[in-house]
C-alpha cells in the first residue's frame, strides 16, 4: 500500500474521464426534468425549485466535508464507497416516494457526487509531475462533456420513457463504473494520519497559507461566474425572436458548444510545457471576447442588421469560445493547485472546487437579476465583469515552485 507521493500505477485516463463524465450527470439530471418531477410528485413551484438547489447544496457540502477524507482514509475504499452510495441514492429517487423523501434524497445524491473530486487527486498521485497537466486536462474533458451532455440526454430519455427511467439508467451506470474502477484503482493510504475534525479545520489554514490556491480558486470562480451567467439564461433569448429556437434547437445549440472542451487537454499540455501563465491569460481574454460577442449579437441592432444564419453562427461561436476559455481556466487552475502539497491534495482540491462552484452560483443569481432589469445585455455585462475579474488576477505569477518550502499544517 502506497504511503508516498510517488506514482502508484499507470493512470487509466479514459476510464477516469468516463467516470467523471457519468458521475457529474447527477448534478444536472433534474434541471430539464423538474417540470415532470413536480407534476408526478405533486410538488409546489417552490418545492420544485428545491430539487436542483438541494442537489447542488449537497455537492457543495460533499466538497468541504467528504473530499478532505482523501487525506485521511484509504482512497480506493473511500471512492468505491461513495460511488456505491451515489448509485443507491439515485435508485431510491426513481422509486415512488413521498415529496419530502425525494427532496432529502436529492441532497444525498449531490453529497455523494463529490466522488468526482476524489478521483482527481488520486489521478494526480498516480502521475509523474511532468505529465500531470495533460492527465488533469484529459480527465476534465470527460467531466465537462458529461456536464454538457447531461441536459439533452435527460430530455431525450424522459421524452421516450419517463423521468424515473433517467434516474434508473444513471444509477445503473454509476454502479457499473464502481465495478470497473474496483479493478483499476490502486490502494493509496494518505501519508499522514489526523483526526477528521483537524482535517476540516485545516481548510482555513490552507486557504491562508497558499497564495496560489487563493489566486487560482478566485480566478476560476470569476470565470465560472461568467460561464454560469451565460448558460443559466441563454435559453431565454434563443427561444425569442430573432432566434426563435424550440426545445430541440436549444438542445442542438448546447451540443454544438461541446467542441470547446478540446481546450482542456491543450491547456494541460501547455501547463506541462511551462506556458501556464500565458495560457491562462489567453483563456481569460477569450472569455471576455465571448461575452462581448454574445452581448452584441443579442442586441436589437444586430438583429436588424445581420442575416438570421449569421446571428446563429455568431452566438454559437460565442458559446464555443466561452466554453473553451472556462474549461482551459479550470484545467490550468487544477494543475497549479495539485502541485502544492501532496499530503493535503484532497483538501486543496475540495477547496478549489468549492470556491469556483460558489462563484458559479453567484454568477447565475446575479445574472437572473440582470435579466429582469436589462435583458440579455445585462446578463452579458455580468459575464464580462466576471471575466475581467479573472483577467485582473493574472497580474500575479500563476505557479509556485512545488518543491519550495511551504508551511506545514500541524496535524
Amino acid at each position: 500500500m502506497s504511503t508516498t507521493d510517488a506514482p502508484l500505477a499507470p493512470v487509466p485516463v479514459r476510464l477516469f474521464a468516463l467516470a467523471t463524465g457519468v458521475i457529474v450527470v447527477s448534478l444536472y439530471l433534474p434541471q430539464p426534468l423538474v417540470g415532470l418531477i413536480a407534476t408526478s410528485l405533486g410538488l409546489s413551484p417552490a418545492e420544485a425549485g428545491l430539487v436542483s438547489t438541494l442537489i447542488l447544496a449537497g455537492y457543495a457540502a460533499g466538497l468541504f466535508l467528504l473530499v478532505p477524507l482523501c487525506d485521511l482514509v484509504e482512497n480506493r475504499r473511500l471512492i468505491l464507497a461513495t460511488l456505491a452510495a451515489n448509485a443507491v441514492a439515485l435508485a431510491i429517487a426513481a422509486c415512488p416516494i413521498a415529496p419530502a423523501g425525494f427532496l432529502a434524497i436529492s441532497f444525498a445524491i449531490g453529497l455523494t457526487t463529490c466522488s468526482i473530486q476524489m478521483l482527481v487527486p488520486l489521478a494526480v498521485a498516480m502521475t509523474v509531475e511532468a505529465q500531470r497537466g495533460r492527465v488533469i486536462g484529459d480527465i476534465m474533458s470527460g467531466l465537462l462533456l458529461g456536464g454538457m451532455l447531461s441536459r439533452p440526454l435527460a430530455s431525450l430519455m424522459a421524452q421516450h420513457f419517463s423521468w424515473r427511467a433517467a434516474y434508473v439508467l444513471l444509477a445503473a451506470a454509476v454502479a457499473l463504473l464502481g465495478i470497473l474502477l474496483a479493478f483499476h484503482l490502486p490502494h493509496r493510504q494518505p501519508v499522514k494520519s489526523a483526526r477528521y475534525r483537524v482535517l476540516v479545520g485545516s481548510l482555513a489554514t490552507l486557504w491562508r497559507e497558499e497564495p496560489v490556491l487563493r489566486r487560482r480558486a478566485l480566478s476560476s470562480a470569476a470565470s465560472f461566474a461568467a460561464f454560469s451567467a451565460f448558460w443559466s439564461l441563454v435559453a431565454l433569448p434563443l427561444a425569442a425572436p430573432p432566434f426563435g429556437f424550440g426545445a430541440v434547437g436549444i438542445a442542438v445549440f448546447a451540443l454544438a458548444s461541446i467542441s470547446g472542451a478540446i481546450s482542456a487537454p491543450i491547456a494541460g499540455r501547455l501547463g506541462d510545457a511551462g506556458k501556464a501563465r500565458i495560457a491562462m491569460r489567453i483563456a481569460h481574454v477569450v472569455i471576455v471576447a465571448a461575452m462581448l460577442l454574445s452581448g452584441s449579437v443579442g442586441s436589437s441592432r444586430a438583429a436588424a442588421a445581420m442575416p438570421h444564419t449569421a446571428l446563429i453562427a455568431a452566438m454559437g461561436l460565442a458559446a464555443i469560445l466561452l466554453d473553451a476559455g472556462t474549461i482551459a481556466d479550470q484545467a490550468l487552475g487544477r494543475r497549479a493547485v495539485n502541485l502544492l502539497r501532496p499530503e493535503a491534495r484532497g483538501r486543496i482540491n475540495g477547496l478549489f472546487t468549492g470556491v469556483f462552484f460558489i462563484g458559479g452560483a453567484i454568477g447565475s443569481a446575479v445574472a437572473g437579476v440582470a435579466w429582469a432589469h436589462a435583458g440579455w445585455a445585462g446578463v452579458c455585462a455580468v459575464g464580462t465583469l466576471g471575466a475581467l475579474a479573472a483577467l485582473a488576477l493574472d497580474r500575479q505569477p500563476l505557479d509556485a515552485d512545488a518543491s519550495a518550502s511551504t508551511p506545514q499544517i500541524c496535524e
